[in-house]
């Protein structure tokens, strides 16, 4: 018999900060996501599209084929969004023990994507959140466009299982769920036993997570019919620079 899907509780706009501050995460509705970044559901669909147009993940390291990604990033500071020049993405092993201390270089975002007026006020949007519970100062934004698919069987959103991303934030949008169950999101407190689950279904709902307090993963998918996937938009907001991989002394 089917486990029951539990719903996230939305928390309402207004009281971001606050249950950000008071649980280390927050969930928001899409109608909530659209508040917050002063947006419409119509313009944040107009890019979703572009999750049609993703290569393939060529570094997962656990053998699997269901990955497929994108991968820019920007300077978010005083509510202008800056792309940066295209990098590659690196996090440490105590952060990522199956990817961590690869320089992983994945294409670029696609640039008609980036110049939809939802994508800048929704980087806007999410760095004003983070001034306001750490500070105001330049946040350094890695974007990451997924599509986890089910073509071969089961397709892990996580496999590196529960982990931070050595960040501050990390936000979490559903952009399509289209033929899976599974991808159950799972948030446990870095201190303690404590922890919450449930199911993002709804388009553009949002995870936000304070990368420093809480440890998160997202349970594998599995098909319920031919062309099932799970796309999302993870967005992390690090304060003082992007993560490095360590230069080695001569």
């Amino acid at each position: 018999m089917p486990m029951p899907i539990i719903h996230p509780t939305f928390t309402p706009p207004e009281q971001i900060t606050r249950d950000l501050q008071d649980h280390g995460y927050v969930v928001l509705s899409p109608n909530g996501v659209c508040m917050l970044a002063h947006c419409t559901l119509g313009g944040l669909e107009a890019f979703k599209a572009s999750w049609n147009d993703l290569p393939p993940d060529q570094f997962l390291l656990d053998g699997g084929h269901y990955r497929s990604r994108r991968h820019s990033c920007f300077v978010v500071d005083d509510g202008a969004v800056q792309q940066t020049p295209h990098r590659g993405h690196w996090q440490p092993v105590e952060y990522n023990a199956l990817h961590g201390g690869m320089v992983r270089m994945f294409e670029p975002i696609a640039p008609a994507t980036i110049a939809h007026s939802a994508w800048t006020q929704l980087l806007q949007a999410i760095g004003q959140v983070c001034s306001t519970v750490k500070g105001h100062q330049p946040w350094y934004v890695e974007a990451h466009q997924f599509r986890i698919d089910t073509t071969h069987g089961i397709g892990r959103p996580t496999p590196e299982g529960a982990h931070r991303d050595g960040v501050d934030f990390v936000a979490i949008l559903l952009v399509a769920r289209e033929h899976v169950k599974g991808g159950e999101s799972r948030i446990f407190d870095a201190s303690s036993s404590n922890g919450k689950r449930f199911t993002l279904t709804e388009p553009w709902s949002l995870v936000l997570l304070d990368d420093m307090r809480v440890i998160h993963e997202s349970t594998p998918i599995q098909p319920t019919s031919p062309g099932g996937h799970r796309d999302t938009l993870v967005l992390t907001y690090r304060a003082g620079g992007f993560q490095e991989r360590p230069s080695i002394p001569i």
